[in-house]
């Protein structure tokens, strides 16, 4: 499905997975503030003052004032939305400097831009090879050149400090524009890169989210799941992202839990817990010393039973047993013919035998008996 935006979205290609907006049925706030956000290619986005009252509106291409020359981007938010999202985002409002709108692009400023997106896939590729050259311990991840075509950003990763002073001098002669280094993570290289996850969707990073959180192991374990789990790791190798969006549903149901789960004394043994489902409020445990008997229990099963341990009383479970034999029991349906092959087999070397046999018998008693005469 094409997109409005996808002349300055990413590089990998100009389609990519829609999502249902849900911004086009709320009204239009412009008159409320005049700051509008901005998004460009891949994950970036900026804020500009409207300060013109231009009749401009989301999805809208439009030419902003920047240092130096200018450059072209698509709009996303505006009014009142765009001033909550530019104070949610920007840690210091009162110093950061608002840029002007100048004008809707035209159809020359669209060819300009399409001409610098032209551009920059071989100067990736380019920019790259320079940077074995020097010996540089270093990734370009992507280039992004701006809307004038006179200056690209060059997108980089690294794990420790990089003296790049002679790079810059040698892609300014190679590349004839100004160069702007910015060092980026392994998620905001899968927000621009792109791709479809697990889910069949298009990458969160690369879609809608522009705020990059670091996940956390305790993410993950909170929610019973393993962090080590090759699932868990998302396009950029880090723990996805998506590991956050129910971690509150879980941490509210956590609070009917105990603390910490103890091991049930019962009648038959010891039994550990291995498993929790906090959503269906449920608790697995094994029993020691009789194979891979395993059960589960409701949350206010496992209070009962704790209680009755601090009284000294070892409860009967009667489910145990039934329990196991459900996780151990296999069922195999055969078909009723599956020796048919095999018969058909016996069968058919049989006949070959019959065929063939009385004329073998022939010739044996035929050369015994010139033998002997």
């Amino acid at each position: 499905m094409s997109c409005t935006g996808c002349t300055m979205n990413n590089t990998a290609g100009n389609t990519f997975i829609d999502s249902y907006d849900w911004l086009n049925e709320l009204p239009d706030t412009s008159d409320q503030s005049d700051i509008v956000e901005v998004k460009f290619k891949s994950t970036r986005r900026e804020y500009f003052s409207n300060s013109e009252n231009l009749d401009i509106k989301r999805g809208d291409k439009i030419v902003v004032a920047n240092s130096p020359g200018h450059d072209i981007g698509e709009v996303t938010l505006t009014g009142y939305l765009a001033e909550k999202q530019f104070l949610r985002k920007v840690k210091n409002p009162s110093g950061y400097k608002l840029n002007i709108i100048y004008r809707k692009a035209t159809a020359n400023d669209m060819s300009i831009l399409q001409e610098a997106r032209d551009r920059e896939k071989p100067t990736m590729i380019r920019a790259r090879q320079i940077v074995n050259e020097l010996g540089l311990n270093m990734k370009i991840g992507d280039v992004e050149f701006r809307g004038d075509n006179r200056k690209a950003i060059f997108y980089y990763l690294a794990d420790e400090r990089v003296d790049f002073r002679e790079l810059i001098k040698v892609y300014a002669r190679e590349f004839g524009i100004n160069i702007e280094m910015k060092q980026i993570g392994a998620r905001q290289e899968a927000g621009i890169v792109g791709g479809i996850g697990s889910c069949g969707r298009e990458l969160c990073c690369s879609s809608w989210l522009t705020n990059f959180k670091t996940i956390s192991s305790g993410a993950a374990l909170k929610q019973g799941l393993s962090p080590a789990a090759l699932k868990m790791s998302g396009a950029c190798g880090k723990l996805k992202c998506c590991l956050l969006y129910e971690l509150d549903a879980y941490i509210e149901a956590q609070k009917e839990f105990p603390r910490e789960l103890l091991n049930l004394d019962l009648a038959k043994g010891t039994a550990k817990p291995f498993k929790t489902d906090y959503l269906k409020k449920e608790v697995w445990y094994s029993l020691e010393g009789s194979g891979s008997a395993v059960f589960n229990l409701t949350i206010q099963q496992v209070k009962d039973i704790i209680q009755q341990n601090k009284r000294g009383i070892k409860p009967e479970i009667n489910s145990i047993a039934e329990n196991s034999k459900e996780e151990n029991k296999m069922e195999v349906k055969l078909d009723e013919n599956i020796d048919r092959f095999s018969a058909a087999k016996k069968s058919h070397n049989k006949k070959r035998r019959s065929k063939f046999k009385p004329k073998a018998r022939e010739k044996a008693k035929f050369i015994v008996n010139k033998n002997l005469n």
